[in-house]
């Protein structure tokens, strides 16, 4: 059975959506920041992109969740630029320029994709992808005319807009959204999107509604929500609130609750997160996702704590 963006490529549907999201780039709304810059004239927003994606790099990568990696790795491509500000980065070196990489037309795009396929890759995994889903798009019906039949990955902040979201509804296999800020407050403080926590739950409500929770196959993903939550210093995170937020979507929802948060990027003046996480912490983080009945955690025990705290 061929993957559901080759059916959406086949039957004219994706042409349709692609002309739609290209089109909207020439006032871009693309994310909730909504900028309207022209990128088609070769105008930046908040996110730095452009008319086409920069791709920062690409290849197997052995480090995500083991249902992701399989024997031969995700393929990740990278993105440079980002429609979040948050100050605690850790890929900062190309979030914050969107000139850190290649820029790519869709040809080049999609030979990235096939290439990842080609070398064993279980999926395809769009790293930081919400300011360039139009030219991801615009590349898919060229790889799909040259193979590409491996899931699709989209690895998100969460700060996503309903309407661009919809139009990946039947392309995207794997949506993975890293839950980050639950109180409006510090999302403006640490993310710079004051809206980011319902901008988020809207979001991952949406994904879900499409793809429902986590099928696991021999082992590999093949389609469903995979969430990630990275815990914060002194709970600024809001860990608690988004596990009962995810336990009430789904108690099947699979989470990766995550200890490798480490100071960096931009924060000389936020001594409050200018820590790693306690092992207390951590624990904590667990528990909360276990009391509300959450039972698919991911069990890689790849992070920091995570190796002590058997």
């Amino acid at each position: 059975m061929p993957a559901s963006y080759v059916t959406l490529h086949r039957s004219g549907e994706l042409a349709g959506r692609i002309e739609s999201a290209l089109a909207g780039l020439a006032a871009c709304e693309l994310c909730p920041r909504r900028c309207g810059a022209d990128r088609l004239g070769g105008e930046t927003g908040f996110c730095g992109a452009g008319r086409q994606a920069v791709v920062a790099s690409y290849n197997p990568h052995l480090g995500e969740e083991s249902v992701l990696v399989g024997e031969n790795g995700s393929g990740t491509i990278f993105f440079a630029g980002c429609n979040l500000g948050c100050r605690f980065c850790q890929n900062h070196d190309i979030s914050r320029d969107p000139g850190a990489g290649t820029a790519a037309d869709p040809e080049e795009l999609a030979g990235v994709m096939l290439a990842l396929e080609r070398q064993g890759c279980a999926n395809v995994n769009f790293v930081t992808p919400s300011h360039v889903v139009p030219q991801i798009l615009e590349a898919l019906p060229i790889a799909a005319e040259h193979g590409l039949s491996v899931p699709l990955v989209y690895n998100t902040g969460s700060y996503d807009s309903l309407d661009t979201l919809r139009l990946l509804d039947g392309v995207v296999d794997i949506y993975m959204p890293d839950v980050k800020i639950w109180d409006p407050v510090l999302a403006g403080r640490y993310l710079g999107a004051e809206d980011y926590p319902k901008r988020a739950r809207a979001a991952v409500t949406e994904m879900h509604r499409q793809v429902g929770d986590l099928v696991i196959k021999d082992g590999l993903a093949v389609r469903g929500l995979l969430v990630r939550h990275l815990v914060m210093p002194g709970g600024v995170a809001g860990t608690g609130k988004w596990m009962e937020f995810l336990a009430g979507l789904s108690r099947d929802t699979f989470v990766n609750v995550m200890d490798q948060y480490r100071p960096c990027g931009d924060i000389e003046d936020l001594p409050e997160i200018g820590r790693m996480v306690a092992a207390a912490e951590f624990q904590a983080a667990l528990d909360e996702a276990k009391g509300r009945g959450l039972h698919r955690l991911d069990d890689r025990g790849g992070g920091f704590w995570a190796r002590f705290l058997k």
